[in-house]
């Protein structure tokens, strides 16, 4: 016969992150990479309303907000061509981005959390 102190309750507040979450939260940061801001915009909006998933709609949330960022300075290197510095501001942003979503995604895996530094908040 086993008594209510026998029994094990279910948490009351769910797992910050789960291994499929987890994962799904580093290939988010890794895509940034070379879809840009199309998946973690994805995974978000799917994501956002949703309590069980706030792990990962705040991980794809600031990695929508990086690629955005990263976006914006793309426009600015794409405008400063006309004057040379460009063409070297986009090698520079191209290996920005390579580095940090790798950082990202080996930080997600392993801590799992990351916060690009440099970045605008945009979407909140």
């Amino acid at each position: 016969m086993s008594t209510p102190s026998d029994q094990v309750t279910p948490p009351s507040e769910p797992v910050s992150s789960s291994s499929n979450d987890r994962n799904l939260a580093m290939i988010t940061h890794l895509s940034g990479f070379v879809l840009y801001i199309i998946v973690p915009l994805i995974v978000w909006l799917i994501h956002k309303d949703r309590s069980d998933k706030a792990y990962l709609a705040g991980e794809a949330k600031e990695a929508l907000n990086f690629q955005i960022t990263m976006l914006i300075a793309w426009v600015i290197a794409w405008i400063l061509q006309i004057i040379l510095i460009g063409f070297i501001l986009m090698g520079v942003l191209w290996l920005v981005n390579l580095i940090f979503c790798i950082v990202a995604a080996v930080k997600v895996s392993s801590d799992g959390h990351y916060r690009y530094p440099w970045t605008l908040r945009l979407v909140t």
